[in-house]
């Protein structure tokens, strides 16, 4: 147990920028004068709100454990000068952060990063931009993609996401700084509320780029910017940290949830920097721990609804000061040398440690689907086996734009309120008719899927664009159906997010969804389950069907979407199955 010490605190220190806009900090510093190991975490959400700007470490331990803390306001947020551009602003300016806190008289130039969700961004942002002085981050729940995973999921738009966090943690601050008439602010202020409160009118509103509440130019503009760049071109390319994993030479403790909405981030992060980093320091620095927590609530034991037990909830405070101590330092604790990868198995509720991610033990094992033209809703007739298809009629379902498939938990924000984030009863999505279902018959031993889930989908549709969605589901003794993680393309996407290409109507296209990963024990007596249909609704926007540019259609088609299981068009999901040793 280190000698505490006692703290000083001081408020909106300046930090210059390169292009001579101020930022400012508060630190907490050790009252002892001397030179100091430097923790650093960046926030839009306001650094006097401990809540969302500080996450699992609060300043006071480590400043009296001997590390300064700094905690900035991002460019144009609160007490920060400039204009707030999500993402874009934050490789200069988190390179200048971190090089200016590397360079005061209580540093000893060691520095680190923390934070989750933006504040995670902003870590791997400014290692991307490469600061000398950055030594180690750990980011939590965040992304590794800002158009593939972030704003977008497959081409869909993330529209219950990106409109509540952008109306209730970006735009309304933003208000009180846009030097608008105390009425007309009011206003605003209104209808951002409303979004909060009762979403379901902004979600439903088309065309998407003109809801209500973002008219005024003073709120989010960014909000339109992004629909205005539904396609991966330089906008987004700019910004991508897997295209930086190979310049990026900072450790990383990568943490992140089963049900968060970036965990797909967390998992590619690690892999890509151990695969790729430019140095054998920062690739067999990366660690991965991913829980069964939704977004910021890893302390949970109980997420949607399901309870995961004690086993559960982590010290995480703890595992911060180790891997800090470590890297800022030089303390041998050995955390370096424990196994890389740290999961939650669910379905046994407890933790299991690979080699990598994926785990090298995992066999990617194709599970089929089958059936006779009616798999639709739970009691039809789609099967799921690791038999391949022979000569088997295809599955057809209408998806209507207008009565889309509602969302039922997942890898979701914590708003809006009430489409919550976790493991729910999906036996209300899989009664409609427009929701196939595959489905093994109950297991004789207990499966293990922990790796990567995917899905090769031979599809076909009457329009010239329309989604498909997929979800992995274990399926109870009692038929009580959770889900465990899911996925969509955007069918013109399906050659790449650079290159849309519509479809020619009725032609069969092979289609690749990513359903991000999964550690979960299919446990003996249990089925798995596949759900197929065309949307999540208010989780993803609704494909129109109209082939034209979704942000600004009005108009909607019905289509109807055909899934081919047969020899030549074998539909299936490919499961990362590890078989006992």
């Amino acid at each position: 147990m280190p000698q505490l010490m006692d703290i000083r605190v001081e408020r909106n220190v300046a930090v210059p920028m390169r292009d001579g806009t101020v930022l400012r900090a508060d630190v907490f510093r050790p009252e002892p004068e001397g030179d100091y190991p430097v923790l650093l975490t960046r926030t839009p959400y306001n650094k006097s709100l401990s809540n969302l700007s500080y996450g699992w470490l609060q300043p006071i331990r480590p400043a009296s454990e001997g590390y300064v803390v700094v905690v900035q306001d991002v460019r144009g947020r609160f007490e920060s000068e400039g204009t707030f551009q999500p993402f874009h602003q934050e490789l200069n300016d988190g390179f200048d952060t971190v090089e200016w806190a590397a360079r005061q008289p209580w540093s000893n130039g060691r520095v680190g990063m923390y934070g989750i969700s933006y504040l995670g961004a902003t870590q791997w942002l400014a290692a991307a931009a490469q600061p000398p002085n950055l030594q180690a981050i750990f980011p939590s729940l965040t992304g590794s993609d800002y158009y593939d995973g972030w704003t977008y999921q497959g081409g869909a738009f993330k529209l219950g996401f990106n409109l509540t966090w952008t109306a209730i943690l970006l735009a309304l601050p933003e208000i009180a700084r846009s030097g608008l008439p105390p009425a007309q602010q009011q206003d605003l202020l209104a209808g951002l509320y409303g979004v909060v409160w009762d979403h379901w009118p902004s979600t439903r509103h088309l065309p998407l780029r003109e809801v209500p509440a973002f008219a005024h130019d003073v709120v989010a503009p960014y909000y339109k910017e992004w629909l205005e760049h539904p396609t991966r071109d330089d906008f987004w390319s700019r910004v991508c940290i897997e295209e930086a994993h190979p310049r990026i030479h900072t450790p990383a403790y990568n943490l992140g949830g089963w049900y968060d909405l970036f965990i797909r981030g967390t998992l590619r992060n690690f892999a890509g920097m151990r695969a790729n980093a430019p140095t054998e320091v920062a690739r067999k620095g990366q660690k991965l721990i991913v829980g069964p927590w939704s977004h910021g609530a890893t302390i949970n034991t109980t997420v949607g609804q399901v309870n995961f037990g004690q086993p559960a909830s982590v010290l995480l405070e703890e595992l911060h000061m180790q891997w800090f101590d470590r890297w800022l330092r030089d303390a041998d604790n050995g955390i370096d040398r424990e196994p890389p990868v740290r999961v939650f198995r669910m379905g046994t509720n407890d933790w299991a440690t690979y080699a990598d991610w994926p785990p090298p033990e995992a066999r990617m094992t194709p599970y089929y689907f089958h059936g006779n033209g009616a798999a639709a809703t739970s009691r039809g007739d789609g099967v799921l086996s690791t038999d391949a298809p022979g000569a088997e009629r295809p599955d057809r379902y209408l998806y209507d734009p207008l009565h889309p498939c509602p969302t039922a938990g997942g890898s979701l924000f914590p708003y809006p309120l009430d489409v919550p984030p976790g493991p729910f009863d999906q036996s209300t999505v899989e009664a409609r008719p427009d929701v196939l279902c595959y489905t093994t018959p109950p297991l004789d031993r207990d499966t293990e899927v922990t790796g990567p889930v995917s899905m090769r989908l031979w599809a076909a549709s009457s329009a010239l664009d329309t989604d498909f969605t997929a979800k992995l589901v274990d399926v109870r003794p009692d038929g009580t159906p959770i889900n465990l993680c899911d996925g969509v393309l955007r069918a013109r996407y399906r050659d790449g997010f650079a290159a849309p290409k519509l479809l020619d109507p009725g032609a069969p296209v092979e289609l690749a969804i990513d359903l991000q990963g999964i550690s979960n024990v299919f446990r003996a007596g249990h089925r798995i389950r596949v759900e197929v249909s065309s949307s999540n609704f208010p989780r993803f926007d609704r494909n129109t069907n109209t082939g034209a540019l979704i942000a600004t259609d009005t108009d909607s088609v019905v289509a109807v979407n055909t899934v081919f299981h047969d020899s030549a068009r074998p539909s299936h999901i490919l499961l990362p199955v590890i078989h006992p040793a």
